[in-house]
């Protein structure tokens, strides 16, 4: 995990439904043998962008299978869990099971809680499977150093996805945490804060670009690696910035956009699932036009 995360971006798979909204299989075990061959550093299928939150544990239970098959051990296999701890423990044995390597423990459902509670839930979903934990901190859950040196004695802990953005918390939870933890950027459309993240010794990222053209998402994290300072501008400017002011202007675009990309590109990936709504065509038309220029600039 530690050698992927340094080499290439993060890859966090769409999950595709039919026309009556069932799971696609065949689509989904095509669209990870297309991610894989791209080259990630891992793979994390069933996560927010795969739509972790509207999927039934048999459903699961069978992509989790299905991407474990088709990486074939080439890369990492990280799956979402979540959100209690008692439906995330549930989830992470499911998972263990069908041969995942890792699991993202996303977030406790909705409710704000006290640091020694959010200890607690980790430790309680640790407890269910002998999975490695990468813990996600987004939204309600934001950790402090304090909780950061409880969960060092949990040994299947093994690091943080951050989500909030705010560096000065993330280098004081880097600080207090065991030197062998992995850290990761987890913001919405991460690359746009790929070089803050750096700064302070976080170079690996997830990459929701690499669900739709990762051939753009490699050129930038190489890019950066090399220190190609104006061609990390010209891809920021030219390609995330429009990305990212279109997803501000609707609800859900940060998985809802992406799909609509993927689908733009030809892949069967099928729409979103209820909460998310697919983009109008109005947006779709933008989409198209900023995704044209992208691919044109890294071809």
């Amino acid at each position: 995990m530690r050698a992927g995360m340094s080499s290439a971006v993060l890859s966090f798979p769409l999950t595709p439904f039919d026309e009556n909204g069932a799971v696609d299989l065949v689509a989904f075990r095509k669209h990870i043998r297309d991610q894989v061959a791209a080259g990630p550093g891992a793979v994390f299928p069933c996560c927010g962008t795969g739509e972790y939150f509207s999927l039934a544990e048999d459903e699961y239970a069978g992509l989790v299978a299905a991407a474990v098959a088709e990486t074939a051990g080439a890369v990492p296999v990280v799956v979402g869990v979540g959100y209690g701890w008692a439906q995330a423990a549930r989830f992470a044995t499911i998972a263990s099971d069908a041969g995942a390597d890792a699991a993202l423990l996303m977030p406790p459902y909705l409710i704000d809680a006290p640091q020694h509670g959010v200890v607690e839930h980790i430790r309680r979903v640790a407890a269910a499977s002998e999975l490695p934990l990468i813990v996600y901190q987004r939204g309600q859950l934001r950790l402090s150093a304090e909780a950061i040196s409880a969960l060092a004695d949990i040994p299947t802990v093994i690091g943080i996805k951050d989500g909030h953005g705010d560096l000065d918390q993330l280098q004081r939870l880097k600080l207090a945490a065991p030197r062998e933890w992995l850290f990761f950027n987890g913001v919405a459309t991460a690359e746009m804060q790929a070089r803050q993240y750096r700064a302070i010794g976080v170079s690996a990222y997830s990459s929701a670009v690499h669900a739709f053209a990762p051939e753009i998402s490699h050129a930038f994290f190489n890019a950066l690696r090399a220190g190609e300072s104006a061609r990390v501008e010209t891809l920021l400017r030219e390609f995330y910035l429009p990305l990212v002011e279109l997803r501000d202007k609707g609800t859900g675009y940060a998985v809802s956009l992406v799909k609509a990309a993927a689908r733009l590109r030809g892949h069967q990936v099928g729409s979103v699932r209820a909460p998310l709504a697919d983009p109008p065509p109005d947006h779709t038309s933008a989409l198209q036009s900023i995704v044209d220029a992208g691919v044109k600039l890294v071809s």
